[in-house]
């Protein structure tokens, strides 16, 4: 039994370390077969990580999810990241996210690539498929974080005016501000409602615990989003890398609540249309993996000489403020964990997430002509089958691709 000074992950961290090889390959297999987004990722995490290998134990790995969510960015990512670092230090950890993030990454690039090639428009009938599964991956998971994070009446109200504010404007700048005006609230009116959890503190071995370098990672991190508002916009590289890297550090939760902030940076700026946009999304829904590849898929879509390299690039600059974030937060989470105005501002968060995702269905529907009769047939069809059944994901995105290929 462990004693309460010394957490069930310090002390799996400092008795089991392992190969890089043996790191690489078992995100491998899980970046090729993990299907159904982070909340399922999770559950493949536990199998292989708690049950399977006993690198971890239940009671830490309770505590490392808990920290993933707390945090911004894709919360598998950071949880598959810190598994690595514990058992291989930092390399360990950038080891393990490059193998469960790679797999996707390389798929949606070139998806991208076979795009190009293929027609773009309304009259392209597997697009209009591929369009309706997305808005209809979207509506589930609005329903689906409204029951979780709007459980009461000021926090739907946070929502409804999140997205309100959203439908009637839409400058880049707009999104950020609401969820700080969200997280303001949070503050201010739902400290009732924040429960601590346990005071567990992850570590990983080496670098990772020093206290020292975590420091210099959140400042790096804070340095790089303050200059992310201001970098100059005339250089392609320069200007993707401000706006993937603020949308990696400013989105909660994960999942589908990148997207309003991806269609912000990328669609509403020019940088790629809205039919590819959906279009990808939609595709991206069919694949193993964390959805935060998707980047990849619109770096990659963007008019450039490198269109590869630029998909990498925007990859990297998605991810790179959650890997600081979590590394760098890591030594000081039980304290952190512990603070009930910092998970009231989480709450106040979250709820505002949740309206920003219901305006951009909302603006998708209209955007993409989808008012239609067939196109509302299928749409309806497609949500009830992943509300209603255990269906994947991504054989109803295929289905909904072929039904409107042949029919739409």
């Amino acid at each position: 039994m462990a004693d309460h000074h010394q957490p069930p992950i310090v002390e799996t961290a400092s008795r089991n370390t392992g190969s890089p090889g043996e790191i690489f390959t078992a995100f491998l297999r899980l970046g090729l077969t993990s299907f159904g987004g982070p909340v399922a990722h999770f559950g493949y995490f536990h199998r292989e990580f708690v049950l399977r290998r006993k690198w971890i134990s239940e009671a830490a790995y309770a505590d490392l999810l808990a920290l993933c969510q707390f945090l911004p960015g894709p919360a598998s990512s950071q949880a598959g990241f810190l598994l690595g670092c514990m058992r291989g230090g930092l390399a360990g950890g950038l080891l393990a996210w490059l193998a469960f993030t790679g797999p996707s990454a390389v798929l949606m690039i070139l998806l991208a690539l076979g795009l190009q090639s293929l027609p773009l428009g309304n009259h392209a009938g597997w697009l209009t498929g591929l369009k309706v599964a997305a808005v209809a991956v979207v509506a589930q998971a609005i329903i689906a974080m409204a029951i979780k994070l709007c459980p009461d009446f000021l926090r739907a109200l946070l929502a409804l005016l999140a997205a309100g504010a959203l439908l009637l404007a839409t400058p880049v700048w707009l999104q950020p501000l609401i969820i700080g005006l969200g997280g303001l609230a949070g503050l201010l009116f739902l400290r009732s409602k924040a429960s601590s959890i346990p005071e567990e503190t992850p570590a990983a071995p080496g670098l990772l615990s020093s206290r020292r370098f975590a420091v210099a990672l959140l400042v790096v991190f804070a340095a790089l989003l303050g200059a992310s508002f201001w970098l100059p916009g005339g250089n392609l590289w320069v200007k993707t890398f401000g706006i993937f890297y603020r949308t990696g550090a400013l989105v909660f939760g994960g999942g589908h609540v990148v997207l309003p902030l991806l269609q912000a940076g990328a669609v509403d700026t020019g940088l790629v249309s809205h039919d590819r946009f959906l279009a990808g999304y939609g595709a991206a829904q069919a694949l193993p993996g964390p959805l935060f590849a998707f980047s990849a898929f619109l770096g990659s879509s963007i008019h450039s000489p490198a269109p590869v390299l630029l998909g990498l690039w925007c990859l990297a600059a998605i991810y790179l403020p959650a890997l600081l974030l979590a590394a760098g937060v890591l030594p000081f989470w039980s304290q952190l964990s512990a603070s009930r105005s910092a998970r009231a501002a989480l709450l106040g968060a979250n709820a505002v997430v949740v309206g920003l995702l219901a305006a951009v269905f909302l603006n998708a529907i209209g955007q993409n002509h989808l008012f239609t009769l067939p196109t509302g047939l299928l749409g309806l069809a497609a949500f009830a089958i992943l509300q209603g059944t255990k269906f994947p994901n991504w054989l109803v995105v295929i289905a909904c691709a072929l039904a409107g290929q042949i029919f739409l």
